[in-house]
């Protein structure tokens, strides 16, 4: 096709990011040790206000350390969101626990906590062990995090948060990966910010931390030589990758202004409708009604969204047809990347024998949704583009 790709959510530089790294090879400071894996941790702790942080080479190591700091087992039950990415569950599985999924609220499209007590009760009632809770920020929308950490506290069960898409987001001015005993943040090459690979365990416990780097350095014990007492990993974060990070640390509020401003100008051009439905009898029924059958998520109050990305939902009896994979497959003939929101893990073939707790909430979700795209980088040609195509296919919604 003649026409460049636009990307649903491409690496976005700010500038500073090459000085850093030149800093990184004229120092020689190009092994997974040096000043920018301090400087990017201390930023990160700034930003978000946590206490003690440890960058890692991806969100999965920072999620498979954080579980095993936190004294989840093999064999034991963690409690996991079905509506994820599967690198939430695979980082369960590597501990040799057991994922027990957990539908969605329509609040926030996260972790249901009436759901999450539900499968709770049940386990327990069956003798199963809970090593821990992984809640999901999802697209960068805060969970309803206090309900689930209350449930936590009062069957003494440990919370990982799983922030991966949220940097930026917070309740109240409280940040994402903050409420739980630790979180892991990811720098993959779509997030908000990226080091093109990469992520972090964050904590206000010092211990967890100090451990988590042991760990993430094949769990070298102090001795001259190389002494190993347990299992360790290598699971460490350059510090050329980390110099990237620290550029990108200077840029991340532009970022997050970048794609609220996304947000913003698809919800007026479809239809300025957020979503008001309530699930019932493994149904979800909708309350109110769009001009264009298309729906947003709204922010709960207090919550604040970094929207990572633009999500959707079409529904068909109301847009005169238009589905989700219709307008997917109209964007896609002219070279625009759009992709369903992510398939439920209870659906997932690799996960058809796990246990799951629902009411249909995340199977409608990923039936009908949508993510748009949302690069913090998109030009002015580029919305124009999106734009002819959803006015080709909303047109007799448009005029």
């Amino acid at each position: 096709m003649s026409v460049p790709k636009i990307w649903l959510s491409s690496p976005h530089m700010g500038g500073k990011e090459k000085e850093f790294v030149k800093e990184a090879f004229d120092t020689n400071w190009i092994a997974p040790v040096g000043p920018h894996i301090s400087g990017f941790e201390n930023d990160l702790r700034a930003f978000t206000g946590v206490k003690h942080c440890s960058v890692l080479g991806s969100g999965s190591a920072a999620i498979h350390i954080g579980l095993r700091l936190l004294g989840v087992k093999a064999g034991d039950a963690v409690m996991c969101q079905s509506f994820t990415f599967v690198a939430t569950a695979n980082s369960i599985l590597l501990q040799g626990a057991e994922p027990v999924f957990i539908d969605s609220e329509l609040d926030t499209w996260n972790m249901c906590p009436a759901k999450l007590e539900e499968a709770i009760v049940a386990l327990k009632n069956k003798g199963r062990r809970i090593g821990a809770i992984v809640p999901v920020h999802l697209y960068g929308m805060p969970s309803n995090v206090g309900a689930i950490t209350e449930i936590a506290q009062r069957y003494d069960i440990p919370v990982f948060e799983d922030a991966a898409e949220s940097l930026g987001s917070h309740i109240g001015g409280k940040h994402c990966g903050t409420f739980g005993r630790a979180a892991a943040l990811s720098f993959n090459g779509n997030k908000i910010i990226t080091t093109s690979g990469g992520g972090a365990i964050i904590s206000d416990d010092e211990e967890l931390i100090r451990q988590a780097r042991f760990l993430a350095t094949q769990a070298r014990d102090d001795a001259p030589h190389y002494e190993h007492t347990q299992q360790g990993y290598n699971y460490r974060m350059s510090n050329v990758v980390a110099g990237i990070g620290r550029g990108q640390m200077l840029v991340l509020p532009d970022r997050v202004q970048a794609r609220r401003a996304n947000h913003d100008w698809y919800f007026r051009k479809l239809g300025e409708t957020w979503l008001d439905a309530i699930a019932e009898n493994g149904r979800v029924q909708i309350r109110n009604s769009s001009p264009t059958g298309v729906y947003f998520l709204k922010e709960p109050e207090g919550y604040f969204s970094n929207r990572w990305l633009t999500t959707i939902v079409v529904i068909p009896e109301e847009s005169g047809g238009i589905t989700r994979e219709s307008l997917r497959l109209a964007l896609e003939a002219e070279n625009i990347e759009a992709r369903p929101l992510w398939k439920p893990m209870h659906m997932q073939p690799l996960f058809d024998r796990n246990a799951y707790f629902g009411s249909g909430v995340s199977d409608w979700l990923f039936e009908n949704g949508l993510c748009l795209p949302s690069g913090s980088n998109l030009t002015i040609e580029e919305f124009a583009r999106i734009e002819a195509v959803l006015d080709e296919v909303f047109h007799f919604r448009m005029s």
